[in-house]
């Protein structure tokens, strides 16, 4: 069998993203989302996730961008690289803040399936562990492992090329990590080098050539009203551009005819 989970990141962001979202799943082959604890249309979210009880939802946990919630009103790091030298310099207890985000979304009646991370930053070390930790202590076992597939990345910039391949020399510590505290990840990932530059026929093709086993494709929807327009993210106008691939008829039609399995993280065999 070959069982594919969408996954749009970013649920909580902004009420446009919210609504790109659920309109990829209502109409479309998204089948899951994670929620961001700390995002500005969180609300919306929970409102939008109570009316649509078929959508699969995880936790966008982060450590970039946005506020603290195991310390409110400090903004946690800007970037991945002031990240990194804030966690060099132990300037963040990064299980507290992680935990204090799950505790949140649990709080507001959601019973998350998996977890991942904004930006990829749990392929740093300290954050992986608390990841992992978390994903033991209140048994979310499935984790994304962000290793795409062999994709064209032709139209991935340099910078993007570069970081898919950093992050591939990961994999060995990362499925150690995993491993120990009993955390499940996909057998496949896709999704890193098409990040904003995809359409219909991309995935049409990567429907077709999927391999056995599991694959999390990721995916970041949207409609482009104004507070995505005013939003901090480079992600802008190519929301919409993924939310068009992602509801086109041609992309269902061939997860049908290639006999793939179209799941949420809550119905993946373990």
């Amino acid at each position: 069998m070959r069982y594919l989970v969408v996954n749009a990141d970013d649920f909580g962001f902004t009420r446009d993203v919210n609504s790109g979202i659920v309109r990829a799943h209502r109409e479309g082959i998204l089948t899951s989302t994670t929620l961001m604890a700390n995002g500005g249309a969180f609300d919306d979210a929970l409102r939008l996730a109570a009316e649509t009880p078929t959508l699969d939802i995880g936790v966008h946990l982060q450590m970039v961008q946005g506020e603290s919630l195991s310390e409110p009103g400090r903004m946690l790091p800007a970037s991945v690289g002031a990240l990194i030298g804030d966690l060099v310099a132990g300037r963040w207890d990064v299980l507290k803040e992680l935990e204090a985000q799950v505790e949140k979304i649990l709080a507001a009646g959601i019973k998350p399936t998996h977890l991942d991370t904004h930006k990829h930053t749990h392929l740093l070390p300290s954050v992986l562990e608390a990841v992992a930790t978390i994903s033991e202590k209140y048994s979310i076992r499935w984790v994304r492992k962000p290793f795409d597939l062999p994709l064209d990345g032709s139209r991935a910039s340099w910078k993007t090329r570069a970081a898919s391949f950093a992050m591939s020399q990961l994999r060995g510590h990362f499925d150690k990590v995993l491993s120990r505290h009993g955390a499940l990840s996909t057998n496949h990932f896709a999704g890193f080098l098409w990040t904003g530059n995809f359409s219909a026929q991309d995935l049409v093709q990567l429907v077709t050539s999927l391999p056995a086993g599991t694959t999390e494709f990721m995916c970041h929807p949207g409609i482009l009203g104004e507070e995505l327009r005013l939003a901090p993210t480079r992600l802008k106008e190519s929301r919409e551009l993924e939310l068009r691939a992602l509801i086109d008829p041609s992309v269902r039609q061939a997860i049908v005819d290639s006999q793939i399995k179209l799941v949420g993280y809550n119905d993946l065999p373990r």
